[in-house]
């Protein structure tokens, strides 16, 4: 495998041990946070392993499955789905009480779960 996704990955694995820190320390929605960028980075790697190009610098997880033209099974794509809306309120926060209200332990619990599905999933797909 190319030196260039092994990257994508290895930050992949990077960034859901950062949510699960966050998680410990009660940053919750940093954890959903970068939940989403863990499964950004996954489908990047498999975007330049299948497409052999650089993947575009987007962060709509729906956008890069749809290039790379694979389906997930419904759970996975829920999971996909709800982080790809959860991206923009977690990354330009308007509200900061409001995101910590929505985020809560339980629910940022749930989704680094989810989440790593998610991620072994993407890597069945290589």
């Amino acid at each position: 495998m190319d030196k260039k996704i092994i990257e994508w990955l290895k930050q992949a694995d990077y960034d859901i041990n950062t949510a699960e820190f966050m998680c410990s320390g009660g940053r919750f929605f940093y954890a959903v946070f970068m939940c989403h960028l863990s499964i950004e980075k996954a489908l990047k790697g498999l975007f330049q392993q299948k497409l052999q190009e650089l993947p575009p610098k987007t962060h709509n997880l729906v956008y890069l499955l749809n290039k790379i033209n694979i389906r997930p099974d419904e759970n996975i794509g829920k999971i996909i789905t709800r982080l790809n809306e959860a991206s923009i309120a977690t990354r330009y926060p308007e509200d900061m009480e409001m995101l910590q209200k929505n985020y809560t332990q339980q629910i940022a619990e749930k989704i680094l779960v989810d989440t790593k599905e998610a991620v072994e999933w993407i890597k069945k797909q290589f």
